[in-house]
């Protein structure tokens, strides 16, 4: 089985086209084809549907897409492996990340980890949705999210402490609430999905159903509508602590810890070998947020 023919197969399956998939790896749409009806030739089955605009994987295909990822993932791991301390990690590197943390925490740091590996190219796509890594070919994710049971590996960056925050004009206004109890006289700005608000009290925890007049799915929009007066929010410490520090917003509830076992997540699909540039990735940036002042949760 030919690993080029492999590799062009997991692009076109992120993309849905083979002119494009065949772009990214140097090849002309004519070889790419045929490296497609190749690899299908030698499975003996049909990988992908084809029409004038678009590709889509067959349910065969579909079935090895995870195992071509694997094959993939662990060829490079074994180069890398007979080539300890003779080179440093190459090629592209995919990588998929909340577009807030992303644009705050990853790409401030970037510009180092490119300059340590000089043969390493990124792919960043920052979105708020979860994404199909293997489907969409990343070699690696940062999610904001509680640790789940899944088929991917997952190694902790840091903590994701949360708090409920307001601005001083907000106070002001309508009043600084004194238990979870009195939210539901206060404007509440809420994440879409994320409504219920979980708090640690002397009574036990206890779940408050935030509703408010403005709602999104985005945690920077949260953020500036906060700090614009539109009403109290819930939000990462990660997020809001250059607000904080400039006093454009304020802690409220301070005695109510809310209950979240959410973190920031590196994940990566199951493999017995670790890619070296996923490594990389991993190692620089755990080290980045070792010590994040921004993350102390009694800012």
């Amino acid at each position: 089985m030919n690993i080029e023919h492999l590799k062009l197969f997991v692009r076109l399956a992120a993309t849905h086209n083979i002119s494009q998939a065949g772009l990214e790896l140097g090849l002309s749409p004519a070889v790419s084809s045929a490296h497609i009806n190749k690899l299908e030739q030698g499975l003996g089955v049909r990988l992908v549907h084809r029409t004038t605009r678009k590709v889509a994987l067959t349910e065969e295909g579909k079935d090895f897409l995870p195992h071509a990822v694997e094959v993939l993932a662990s060829v490079e791991a074994a180069r890398g492996a007979v080539g300890v301390g003779k080179g440093l990690p190459s090629g592209t590197l995919r990588v998929s990340a909340s577009a807030s943390f992303g644009r705050m925490h990853l790409l401030p740091a970037l510009k180092g980890f490119l300059d340590s590996y000089p043969d390493l190219n990124v792919d960043l796509r920052l979105s708020d949705s979860i994404i199909d890594m293997v489907e969409g070919g990343f070699d690696i994710a940062v999610r904001i999210a509680e640790l789940k049971d899944s088929t991917l590996i997952a190694r902790k960056l840091a903590s994701d402490d949360r708090i409920l925050c307001a601005s001083p004009s907000y106070v002001a206004e309508f009043g600084e609430p004194e238990s979870p109890q009195d939210l539901v006289k206060h404007r509440c700005i809420t994440l879409m999905g994320l409504e219920n608000w979980t708090f640690d009290t002397p009574d036990g925890q206890q779940v408050m159903r935030a509703a408010g007049r403005f709602r999104t799915d985005n945690g920077e929009a949260v953020r500036d509508a906060c700090v614009d007066g539109l009403g109290i929010s819930v939000s990462s410490i990660w997020s809001v602590y250059e607000q904080l520090e400039k006093g454009e917003l304020m802690r409220v509830l301070r005695d109510y810890p809310l209950v979240s076992d959410t973190a920031v997540w590196a994940v990566y699909p199951s493999s017995r070998l670790l890619a070296p540039k996923v490594r990389a990735f991993i190692d620089y940036y755990a080290e980045c947020f070792k010590e994040p002042v921004y993350w102390d949760a009694q800012a």
